[in-house]
Order: C-alpha cells, then structure tokens, then sequence
C-alpha cells in the first residue's frame, strides 16, 4: 500500500511510525526545508531556540512513554523551571496549578519528529507544496504548485493546520457529496495568529520562572519564556521568547519586522519592569499566521473521508495546540490506516 502523507509535522511524523511495521510505502510532502511544523527551531549567534511551539508537555501517558523511553532520549532536556501567570494589568502571580512535565532537547524541539522519522522508512520530499488532489478510481493522485504529477496514492493524510487543510480540499478533484461538507468542517475551525519575538540580551535575568501566560489574554503579550531553562540553548546571557497576543499579532502581522520586533521589546521591558529589556543586543522573529486552534471540527465527516481513503490528523483535530495532541493524533491516525488496510 502506498501511502501520501501531506507535512511533516508531530502528527505527520507520529503517523508515519504508527505504520512503521507494516507494509504501508510512506512518502511525505514537506513544503519547508525542515520538519515538525510550528514545533520549530532556529540557531543564531550560538544559541538554539524553539520559537513556535515551547516544549512538550506530560499531559499524555503515550507521549510521555514515547519521549521519555522508546525514542533515543540522548539530549533530551527537562525544564525544571515553572511557569507563571500574569494578568491584563501586567500583574505576574505565582500559578496555583500543579506543574506537568516540560520537554525539549538540546538540539532543539525538532527532534522529536526527527527521531519519529528515523524509525521509519518513510522517504521525505523537502520544499514540495501538495496544490491539490484528485480521486482515480479507489485512490488518489497529488499535484504541485506548478501542476506537476507527484504520484498516485492508495490513501493520504492530510496534516496542515485546518485553513490550510480546507484550502487543499477545496482544491480537490472529488465528485462526491462528502468533499463539500468535509472542507465547509474543516475551514470552519477557527485558528489564533501568533507573533513570535526572539529577544536576546547579554545578561540573566534573576527570575525563578521559566514562563509567564497571560490567562486572561488581555494582554499585548500572550506568552513569554526563558530559552535559558533548555540546557545547551543559550551559552551566554537571556534569550526570551516574546509571544503576543492573537489581536496584536494579527495587527502588526505584515508591519515592517524591525519596528514590530522593537514594540514588542518594549511591552517586555514594561512587563517585568526592567528598561533595559527594551534594548536586546540581537533580536529574530517568526509570523505564525495560524498559530493555535480553538475548537476541533465535527468528527463525522471527517470520519466518513477515511472510507474514501481520505484521512485528516493534527492539533487542529483535537482542538488545542499542543505537541503532544499532534502526536496522538498521528498516531491514532496511523493506527487506523494499518488497521483499515489501506
């Protein structure tokens, strides 16, 4: 059975090992030059950063299973720092939840879908944008951005995030009742915008927090975190990662990158009250235009695709942004092709 897995992200690489034991041929179309999507990983100036998404969390028994024991855990790294909160006032309290585990590795988040793929046989088509779909009989064929045959699959999974997703389906070349409601379900799905800001300084900050979130998300600043706390990151001084709040992101999203970068310094610097965090000694950005979902889509008619060969994973299909939801939705996922067959 040959297999089209459109991304490379956590949900992407857990489904491709969920098939890593059976007869599945796995081939991925990643358009970036890189894998494990949002949960991404920069390196500048000495430093290593995760500037989408900020570590996994213990909040599945599977996952944790998965990181912590079956995959290679060399280089593995544990933040051991809490995360705080703060408020619209810019009020930073201790946080009264009880603290989950928090991973990353000191080469970066992108690991994790590095080590899920070197388990697999699956080949990985870098920089390769999936434009559209077509059904051929009981399979499927893929096309390129330049209209260019990338093969014909037996089934495909589809993982980017559900704008994207919707994007491609209403792309595709399917007569059939469902294709209509199954993109109307999943371009519903309404995704956050997240700015994210890299600000590094030449000095530490005495904080005993690792993280701060804005619960009431109110403020300018959704989220902020200390790259320090990942050992092997930063070798010297404070990197922090800046991520702001969906309204100002979405505000600021296309406005030049200097000043945006320059704004959100100062925000930082008048939330931790230090004038000296409005003047980093180097500075990165990335836009993430969809970023977070905030609810899952209707499971019957995603459902009802994988009879057609058709099937959809990611964050987006459990309905929050989280690293470990893509992995165990890659991994169901997987698991359900191995056991329809296809």
């Amino acid at each position: 059975m040959e297999l089209a897995i459109v991304g490379a992200g956590a949900a992407g690489a857990a489904a491709a090992y969920a098939l890593r034991e059976t007869d599945h041929e796995v081939t991925v179309f990643e358009k970036s030059h890189g894998v494990c999507g949002r949960a991404a990983t920069r390196r500048k100036h000495g430093c290593t950063y995760d500037h989408g998404a900020n570590y996994i969390k213990a909040d599945s028994d599977r996952v944790t299973e998965l990181v912590t024991e079956t995959l290679p855990i060399e280089g593995l790294v544990t933040v051991e720092e809490p995360v705080w909160t703060f408020d619209h006032a810019g009020q930073i309290s201790e946080s009264d939840r009880q603290e989950a585990r928090k991973w990353s590795y000191e080469a970066g988040i992108t690991q994790l879908a590095k080590r899920l793929f070197a388990e697999t046989d699956a080949k990985v088509a870098f920089e390769t944008r999936v434009d559209g779909l077509s059904r051929d009989g009981d399979g499927w064929r893929l096309r390129d951005i330049d209209d260019g045959a990338l093969g014909r699959f037996d089934a495909v999974l589809l993982t980017p995030p559900a704008p994207q997703t919707a994007d491609l389906l209403a792309a595709t070349d399917w007569d059939d009742p469902l294709a209509e409601e199954l993109t109307a379900a999943v371009d519903a799905v309404p995704f956050r915008t997240i700015y994210s800001v890299l600000l590094h300084y030449p000095f530490e900050l005495d904080v005993p927090w690792y993280g701060l979130v804005n619960t009431d998300r109110d403020h300018e600043v959704g989220w902020l975190s200390r790259e320090s706390c990942k050992p092997g990151h930063v070798p010297e001084g404070e990197l922090l990662v800046a991520q702001m709040s969906p309204a100002w992101s979405r505000r600021r999203y296309d406005d030049p990158s200097e000043a945006v970068k320059a704004d959100a310094a100062s925000l930082v610097a008048d939330l931790l009250e230090d004038d000296r965090l409005a003047d980093p000694d180097w500075t990165d950005r990335q836009g993430w235009r969809y970023a977070l979902p905030d609810e899952a889509p209707p499971a019957d008619p995603l459902r009802a695709a994988e009879e057609h060969d058709l099937y959809l994973a990611g964050d987006w299909v459990e309905g929050d942004g989280r690293v470990h939801l893509a992995v165990e939705s890659g991994l169901d996922t997987g698991g359900r092709i191995a056991a329809d067959g296809r």
